[in-house]
């Protein structure tokens, strides 16, 4: 087993700001159980009446801090706040598409991926494909949509029709085309589906076509220092930057059961479990890997967002939010004394009347260590999330390249 090797893991809890974990516990009308994310200090960033709340009470041999920042960038999107923890601030405004997307641009993705569009509505996936399949699995045409919470297009197909090397070239083209007639989106996104017995199943083969990075980032830092970086879940899709090691585990084969890690909804649809195992895989690898460097894993827990968060599920959050808890124990259990914890999200949820959307709002950041050391963060040095990433670089002692790159954007002292 190697020693003494430094590792740091950040876990993103997505679209669960402070503002939104209130409102959950606020509405869940019962105390919600998180002792884990209680004895790392949760309850600091919460008013009084909130944190009376929580419920759960252990005692962990860890140090930890907790504080609360604002995100830097205008945007409150995952693609935008992953970025800015690793070091990269956007100051464009991304609007979102009510009225669909311009028939101009229709027209050319049309002729050249030589396919029909329809449909062209704002809406959330499977009620798109709910009120179009018929058409879609009858003629090969494409149900383009708009995101009802992210800038983005999205075009949902039927692997049974379409083949995935073709949805592929679809949404690649589909995005180079918006961006050449400067449609400000983020992601063009191939929402693949099948149909089973009339039921309508969403695979995990869905592609993103991501906006490019605007520069070097933190990962870039890690891994030209020969730091092992490994991407847990779909963060490789919002930092789309290389990796040397990428994890996205979804089959349950694959899940150690002696971790007795849960799936709250009820037809199972989570992805955090798999998340979960893929970031504990990642830390009981790097304690017998020789990478004598460090590792640098960085994982996002996507079910608060796209599972609960845009339905308005409260019940179905906070359930997921207790297992994050009790996975979150899990993890720090694995840890070593040299590994370093980072656990904070990347924007909030704004439950309203017909959806939930994204919101910029405060965000907490919590650091926790089984050494006596815990690092500061600095956001008088690094503006918002940047000091998620700042304080990642200096524990790597590459804290002079990452203020390089922050600086380009943002006034750093």
């Amino acid at each position: 087993m190697k020693k003494n090797v430094k590792a740091a893991v950040l876990i993103v809890i997505d679209a669960v700001g402070i503002e939104t974990l209130s409102y959950l516990i606020k509405h869940y009308n019962k105390k919600i159980n998180l002792p884990c994310l209680s004895a790392l200090g949760i309850k600091k960033v919460l008013d009084k009446d909130i944190a009376k709340m929580i419920d759960g009470n252990i005692k962990m041999n860890i140090k930890s801090s907790a504080i609360s920042l604002n995100q830097s960038s205008k945007t409150a999107d995952s693609l935008i706040g992953h970025r800015e923890m690793m070091g990269l601030i956007d100051n464009n405004t991304y609007n979102l598409f009510p009225d669909g997307f311009p028939q101009e641009y229709l027209r050319k993705l049309e002729k050249a991926v030589g396919r029909k569009t329809f449909f062209n509505k704002m809406c959330g996936g499977i009620e798109a494909i709910e009120k179009n399949y018929e058409r879609h699995e009858k003629t090969g045409d494409l149900i383009v949509y708009a995101s009802k919470c992210d800038p983005l297009v999205q075009i949902a197909m039927n692997e049974d029709i379409i083949p995935l090397d073709e949805q592929r070239f679809i949404v690649d083209t589909a995005f180079k085309i918006a961006r050449d007639m400067n449609i400000p989106i983020t992601r063009a996104i191939a929402r693949s589906y099948i149909r089973r017995n009339n039921e309508i199943i969403r695979t995990p083969n869905r592609h993103d076509t991501v906006m490019p990075m605007s520069s070097k980032c933190l990962i870039d830092l890690l891994n030209d220092k020969k730091i092992w970086t490994v991407a847990v879940g779909k963060t490789s899709d919002l930092v789309n930057t290389k990796y040397y090691e990428k994890i996205k585990l979804t089959e349950k084969e694959f899940i150690d059961p002696s971790l007795n890690l849960r799936f709250p909804h009820p037809a199972k649809k989570d992805t955090n479990p798999f998340n979960v195992q893929g970031t504990i895989n990642a830390i009981k690898t790097s304690e017998f890997i020789y990478r004598p460097e460090g590792t640098f894993i960085f994982t996002n827990l996507v079910d608060t967002d796209s599972l609960y968060g845009h339905t308005r599920d409260i019940k179905g959050a906070i359930k997921s939010l207790e297992e994050t808890d009790s996975s979150i124990k899990k993890i720090i259990d694995m840890m070593s004394d040299d590994t370093l914890l980072f656990i904070t999200a990347d924007h909030g949820m704004e439950h309203r009347e017909d959806y939930g959307y994204h919101n910029n709002e405060k965000l907490f950041l919590i650091t926790c260590s089984k050494k006596s050391f815990l690092p500061d963060i600095k956001t008088d040095i690094y503006p918002g999330l940047t000091s998620v990433g700042g304080t990642i670089s200096e524990y790597f002692n590459l804290s002079k390249e990452y203020k390089e790159i922050v600086k380009e954007q943002a006034s750093v002292k």
